[in-house]
């Protein structure tokens, strides 16, 4: 079983920037994959990054590329999302997920546990 607590959503204007983090916790593994999903009022949830718990690959939706970054802090068993030049449509309750198993997935229903959601909202 794993455990995963998101912090770090705020009200920020656009153009600003913040840092999510996600805390693991319980039965981690090198053998984990974790992303990043989002979903806003009225829509699905939708993959934002993700990346291996060696850190060795990433990948990114196509909406955020060049804007965020996900990294990981292994001994602290944390994942970050560093996001920048924050834009409105950007507005969504990001959760961390983590699946059991090598490989990056974009759909939800690839990931087995999940965190409770911060909320990010950026103003124009």
């Amino acid at each position: 079983q794993v455990q995963l607590v998101e912090s770090g959503g705020s009200l920020v204007q656009a153009g600003g920037s913040l840092r999510l983090s996600c805390a693991a916790s319980g039965r981690t593994a090198s053998s984990y994959t974790m992303g990043w999903f989002r979903q806003a009022p009225g829509k699905e949830r939708e993959f934002v990054a993700g990346i291996s718990w060696s850190g060795g690959s990433t990948d990114y939706a196509d909406s955020v590329k060049g804007r965020f970054t996900i990294s990981l802090d292994n001994p602290e068993n944390t994942v970050y999302l560093q996001m920048n030049s924050l834009k409105p449509e950007d507005t969504a309750v990001y959760y961390c997920a983590a699946r059991r198993g090598l490989g990056i997935r974009i759909s939800q229903f690839a990931y087995d546990y999940w965190g409770q959601g911060t909320q990010v909202t950026v103003s124009s």
